[in-house]
């Protein structure tokens, strides 16, 4: 079960309060309009949006605390007994519970969305990064560059043990970064000549990180694995054109 980390940055909790804010907004606006008429299954609905908007503007704690907000307010506002939070009668029980219910949900599934179409973008633009380079000194340092920026690591290492060489190729993101204890993840890196190397992975303060076999993961070690045998392929026949001497022509 993929576990949900928050750190409670400034940043984070500046746009906690601008969620919390749009739903203040949109509540005094309700309360113009009044309740005789709307209804509550207008206000229910006129509240998700900007719980949904918060989501899908600041992430999935902007717009939990907008979804909270919005419940509270709904319940001293809108549901008898009127400007208390006691509920008096099991329809508005249910109404509540209703709107909590879908408002999460509805947060749930926008983070979901949103994390599937940074993935997707994240593969595109690793893979382009990747396509261009020549060396497998080149494929190490970018893949750690690269993994880095994604989950805001505290340190990354790309080790590959290339065939020909009697020392491994070692890249480091930072250059200077230092692994306390065990890598949080360690990805095998395997081709067609079976297990050429991994990546050590240190979580850093603010991003957690996907399971070991998970679905970005995987892509990622299967993404660098390809591109460490596409440029080794590529040197190792550099070097034989290299040695083999060119036919004269008269």
């Amino acid at each position: 079960m993929k576990r949900t980390r928050f750190s409670f940055t400034p940043k984070l909790l500046t746009n906690s309060l601008l969620a919390v804010l749009m739903v203040t907004v949109t509540t005094v606006l309700l309360v113009l309009f009044g309740r005789a008429t709307l209804g509550e299954a207008v206000i229910a609905l006129l509240y998700l949006v900007p719980v949904a908007w918060s989501a899908n503007k600041w992430g999935q704690l902007p717009g939990i605390s907008a979804a909270i907000t919005a419940a509270l307010a709904f319940d001293f506002l809108f549901i008898p007994p009127f400007y208390t939070f006691a509920i008096a009668r099991l329809e508005g029980w249910l109404v509540l519970a209703i709107f909590l219910g879908v408002a999460i949900l509805v947060v749930g599934r926008i983070q979901n969305s949103l994390s599937k179409a940074h993935e997707a973008v994240f593969m595109y633009e690793l893979s382009s990064a990747l396509t261009g380079l020549r060396t497998q000194e080149a494929v190490a340092h970018t893949v750690a560059k690269q993994l880095r920026q994604l989950f805001q690591a505290s340190l990354v290492n790309v080790i590959f043990y290339p065939e020909n060489r009697s020392l491994s190729i070692v890249a480091s993101e930072p250059s200077d970064g230092l692994g306390k204890d065990r890598p949080d993840r360690v990805l095998p890196l395997l081709n067609s000549w079976g297990l050429v190397g991994e990546i050590q992975i240190w979580r850093g303060a603010i991003v957690d990180l996907p399971s070991d076999d998970g679905r970005l993961l995987q892509n990622f070690a299967s993404q660098t694995a390809r591109a460490l045998e596409r440029t080794q392929q590529a040197e190792s026949e550099k070097y034989i054109n290299g040695l083999t001497p060119k036919a004269s022509t008269k």
